[in-house]
């Protein structure tokens, strides 16, 4: 910065509208070594990782989720649109169609949906009440054939 001498006039208008910004930086990464870079591929996809997940066991006598009002709606509805549209066959337009109607529908309109997906959903609660039950007790456990071809 240059001194300036007492008897100078004021400082001239480029000066005096000089702010002073603060430029914050981000902070380093800390270096890696060879073995620890990933190259990311130009196409922008992930990298495969060597570690497979396992898919979980499904079990084939608990009780699935019931659909909620919305679905049930939309089999309804699927039934009046492919009848006055015959014409779209795609489903993602017949989704589109019903989800519209439906946010514009009132909740008196929607109510008989509710009333259907609480009664599933009540009765897809009792199932899984007897399904815990009947895991916890062991009753579920299906015991292995013994007429199998490799028991030799």
């Amino acid at each position: 910065m240059v001194k300036k001498a007492k008897n100078s006039p004021a400082p001239s208008s480029t000066e005096s509208s000089r702010k002073m910004v603060l430029r914050v930086r981000p902070p380093q990464k800390q270096k890696q070594f060879e073995d620890d870079v990933i190259e990311e591929p130009k196409s922008g996809k992930k990298p495969k990782s060597g570690v497979k997940k396992k898919a979980a066991k499904i079990d084939s006598d608990k009780p699935k989720k019931p659909p909620t009002a919305f679905f049930y709606y939309l089999e309804d509805f699927r039934k009046g649109f492919q009848e006055e549209n015959p014409e779209v066959k795609s489903m993602r337009d017949v989704g589109k169609a019903c989800g519209e109607k439906w946010k514009t529908m009132s909740y008196e309109e929607k109510v008989q949906y509710y009333d259907i997906a609480t009664e599933k959903r009540a009765e897809f609660d009792r199932a899984m009440v007897d399904y815990i039950k009947r895991k916890e007790s062991g009753e579920d456990t299906k015991p292995k054939d013994s007429d199998s071809e490799y028991d030799e």
